[in-house]
């Protein structure tokens, strides 16, 4: 292998991207509106909650209670309904994703001790929102009750009942439990996966449609070096996108770096290698640039979307998909990344993920030397 012709293949190379500055210039750009389009619109927390309630009661004691929830910020009080009729209305025009109907002997049954059932509806067609928003509404309603025992103990001169186990709960590493502490680290690995694919997808593919692979066929360029060339200029191309991503995570979404920057970034070159050799395979396989973009795709975006365990939790998926997260590189580059940005951790703890990634780039790159061929067909 030489070092010279490696050289020359990359000098080309770097030339054409040059020349081409409109598609070097929306390489660039597009992963930075990917990560401010998913930064800010992709998030999982479920704060102010559209909420509808029907106070039959309106007593003193009953608004005491209806102040529990608007009083949270976990909820929005939207509607004020007089009819269950308007309550289905409110549900299905989304006015509302959780209804309160609260009865109208409320406040007899609680002066006199005995338990009131409170009605809470709640719109299923989105089955997370409202698993968490009823979550909230028992902790609300938990709330009230408590403080009406105690005020019950008070007047009669009793000793208020204690709780026989209580739960001091602490969150670490993201304690305000802000869901783009987790989302921008993922999305970072999912957009440079994606990204460099698709930079090297076309470059074999793209020698092959042209005709130039011909002149390429009669130099003294082996495979080894003209792969070898063609990674440097878009490895120099994805770490100014990860430069930048990192940059805006930081200044933009105001997401903390616990971690090392030196080990986050050597991470990213290691799977930058990976992702990019996986788009040269692909190019090498097809020699077309159409199949060679949606092969990239296929196998790029919706591996690290899906099962990279940045979107759903691979614990929680069935067990032939968690099987075959295995071979999903970019699987242990969101965990490379959300370890680094959030726990801080260092080599000690992901040392095997570091392996791992190393694993990949060698098989990748060895494959595409295997594949690729100067012969015409």
């Amino acid at each position: 292998m030489n070092i010279r012709r490696i050289g020359a293949v990359a000098r080309k190379e770097i030339i054409h991207v040059v020349r081409d500055w409109r598609s070097m210039s929306m390489a660039i750009s597009i992963p930075l509106f990917q990560l401010i389009l998913f930064g800010w619109a992709l998030t999982l927390d479920v704060d102010r909650v559209p909420l509808a309630i029907w106070d039959q009661s309106n007593t003193p004691e009953s608004r005491e209670f209806v102040a529990e929830f608007a009083s949270s910020r976990y909820f929005s009080v939207r509607e004020a309904p007089s009819h269950y009729d308007r309550i289905e209305r409110a549900i299905d025009e989304r006015a509302a994703v959780l209804a309160m109907v609260v009865p109208e002997d409320f406040a007899r049954r609680i002066a006199a001790g005995q338990p009131c059932d409170v009605q809470i509806l709640a719109d299923g067609s989105d089955s997370n929102t409202a698993t968490i928003a009823l979550g909230y509404a028992e902790m609300a309603a938990y709330n009230y009750s408590q403080r009406v025992m105690i005020k019950a103990a008070r007047r009669v001169g009793a000793k208020p009942i204690s709780v026989p186990v209580s739960v001091d709960t602490r969150v670490w590493f993201n304690e305000e439990m802000e869901s783009k502490n987790n989302i921008v680290p993922g999305i970072i690995a999912v957009i440079m996966s994606m990204i460099a694919a698709l930079l090297t997808s076309l470059t074999i593919a793209r020698e092959w449609e042209r005709g130039t692979m011909e002149q390429l066929a009669s130099t003294p360029v082996r495979g080894a070096e003209l792969v070898l060339g063609k990674l440097v200029p878009y490895f120099g191309l994805g770490m100014v996108n990860m430069v930048l991503a990192v940059l805006l995570g930081k200044f933009a979404f105001a997401v903390p770096l616990r971690g090392s920057v030196t080990l986050l970034f050597f991470a990213a070159a290691l799977f930058l290698f990976v992702a990019l050799a996986q788009g040269i395979l692909i190019s090498i396989v097809t020699r077309n640039q159409l199949l060679a973009t949606q092969g990239a795709l296929l196998t790029t975006f919706l591996p690290a979307f899906l099962l990279s365990g940045f979107a759903f939790a691979i614990s929680n998926m069935p067990r032939p998909l968690q099987i075959l997260t295995y071979i999903v590189p970019s699987r242990y580059f969101v965990t490379l990344m959300k370890s680094i940005y959030m726990k801080g951790v260092g080599l000690e703890v992901l040392g095997r993920e570091i392996l791992l990634l190393a694993a990949f780039c060698a098989v990748l790159i060895f494959l595409s030397i295997l594949f690729f061929k100067k012969k015409l067909r």
